[in-house]
Parts: structure tokens; C-alpha cells; sequence
């Protein structure tokens, strides 16, 4: 099964801080390091390290290139993202000593994407592929719409979560994956169990899933209710462990592994990921994964 992600591309500006910066507060910054990043662009990166066909749709700055690149060197299909004159979205990332970040985010060319070149991606798209959306571009109603149109597995992770997500057509989606906060800001509701109840009473079709950082993943489907722990880690930098997550938890997915083999295989990716700087970088290969157990 292929995989198009339609997603966001950024450049990462990542600042190492005692503690993220309080209002009013001026600190020094321990480091700084220029990453690729985008939830989209991270998410693609896992799909392609965990070894799914995996096609990124999107929009980047025509002066950053190199990003594109570095996607098709790690073995992403990058024939659907278009350069623009626009300036390439980036994100600045503050983590702090105990590997916890804080992040703010400019979507630029991200949020440019035209139903045109909708369109045009879906045109070439087989009926059996699967559709993975983040929170960071422009259109997203219109490309759920479009990919069940074509009969296209819809997988949606509401990140960054904002009000908008609410308006989106999610009884066309069929595989949820999100963290707590957006699962608050879904349902209204705080415990674990009161999220998942609500999402399954509204969407009984969907696969839900919640990740729990370092507690850990649940899957919930149809009845069927699967948790399982995160291996016990010293993280040094939270970023992009979970769309390390959702790229692994989907490869195996995408290949017919049952739903525990494919949580236990995420979890311990995204564990691995959080052991590292940066973001992309930091996602580890797959025999790297499947040799920890």
C-alpha cells in the first residue's frame, strides 16, 4: 500500500535552554542548530525509515531546496511538492534540560497549497493508497474530501490541534491518531478513558488511537482496546517523537501487521527518536527498531 502524506516542510531553528523562557524573561541559549523538519516532512521521513512507499505532497521556498532533497535521498517519491516564491514555513524550537520543548511556528509556503495542485496529485493516485494529513497546510477539508473520493484511507492527525480541526468532515476519516491536548480540544473531555469513550461514540468506523508520550500508546477500534507501554528512556529532545510514532505505527499498518505488533513497534521507535537531537535526524532506522526488544 502506498502512502501520500500531504504535509508541511520547515526548517527547524532549534535553541538549547536551561528551561523554556518564562514571559518577560531573557535567557542564553546553550546551542543553536539549523534542522529539516515539518510534522509533514518528519512524518515521511519515519514512513520511508520504517519501509513504506511513501509520497510527500507539499509546498517549500525555492530557496531551500535542499530540504526536497534530503526528503528523495531518504527514499521519499517528491515528485508532487512544488517550489514556491513564497518563504519556506519553519518552527522555532526551544528544549530544555530535561528534553521537554516549547514551539512556535511560521507556516509560510505551507499554507499556500491551491486545489489545483490537489487535484493534480489525486489524479495520479491509485484507489488502494492511503492518505495522511497533519494540522500544518492549507486545504485540508477539500483533500479528505478529494482522497474519499477516490476510495483512499483517510489518516488524520489533528497537530497542531486549533478550533478549525472541529470544522473538519471527520466522519470521513478512518484512522485518528493524537496526544492528550488534542484530544481535549476534540471532545472537551480531560481522563483517557472519557477522550476515547466520546471519539468512539461519535465515529464507531474509526480507528482512534492515543499516544501517551513516554506512558505509552492506546489503540481503540471496533471494540477492540489495546494499550501498551513506552520502553522506560533518558530522553535529551521530544521532537518529533510522535510523528516517528505515526510514520512507524502506519508502515507496519500499511502491511497488514496486527494493531499491538504495529503500537509496540511505534512506541519504541518514537523511545529511540527521543534519545536524540533534532528532528528528523532523529528518527531511527527500521533494523534499528526491530533489533531493540
Amino acid at each position: 500500500m502506498k502512502i501520500l502524506n500531504f504535509g508541511s516542510i520547515n526548517l527547524d531553528y532549534v535553541y538549547r535552554v536551561p528551561h523554556i523562557v518564562r514571559p518577560g524573561e531573557t535567557i542564553p541559549s546553550k546551542s543553536f542548530k539549523v534542522f529539516a523538519g515539518g510534522k509533514g516532512a518528519n512524518q515521511s521521513v519515519a514512513l520511508a525509515k520504517a519501509g513504506a512507499t511513501v509520497i510527500h505532497a507539499g509546498k517549500v521556498g525555492s530557496q531551500d531546496r535542499w530540504l526536497v532533497d534530503r526528503l528523495a535521498k531518504m527514499g521519499v517519491d517528491t515528485r508532487f511538492i512544488e517550489m514556491t516564491k513564497d518563504s519556506t514555513g519553519h518552527a522555532i524550537i526551544q528544549v530544555d534540560d530535561n528534553g521537554e520543548n516549547a514551539i512556535f511556528l511560521f507556516q509560510g509556503a505551507n499554507m499556500q497549497i491551491e486545489r489545483r495542485h490537489i487535484d493534480s496529485v489525486f489524479s495520479a493516485m491509485e484507489e488502494d493508497a492511503l492518505l495522511l494529513l497533519q494540522n500544518e497546510i492549507s486545504e485540508i477539508p477539500y483533500i479528505i474530501s478529494t482522497a474519499r473520493e477516490k476510495n483512499m484511507k483517510v489518516c488524520l492527525n489533528p497537530a497542531p490541534f486549533d478550533d478549525s480541526v472541529c470544522r473538519y468532515p471527520l466522519d470521513l476519516v478512518n484512522i485518528l491518531v493524537f496526544n492528550e491536548t488534542e484530544g481535549q480540544g476534540l471532545t472537551g473531555k480531560e481522563p483517557e478513558e472519557e477522550i476515547i469513550t466520546e471519539l468512539a461514540r461519535r465515529f464507531p468506523q474509526c480507528t482512534i488511537i492515543l499516544t501517551l508520550g513516554a506512558e505509552g500508546a492506546v489503540y481503540h477500534c471496533a471494540g477492540e482496546h489495546i494499550r501498551v507501554p513506552a520502553p522506560k528512556v533518558q530522553a535529551v529532545d521530544t521532537t518529533a517523537a510522535g510523528d516517528t510514532f505515526i510514520g512507524y505505527f502506519l508502515a507496519l499498518y500499511a502491511e497488514g501487521m496486527d494493531p499491538r505488533f504495529c503500537l509496540e513497534n511505534a512506541c519504541r521507535a518514537a523511545s529511540i527518536c527521543v534519545t536524540r537531537h533534532g528532528a528528523s535526524d532523529s528518527i531511527p532506522e527500521r533494523h534499528t527498531v526491530m533489533a531493540k526488544k
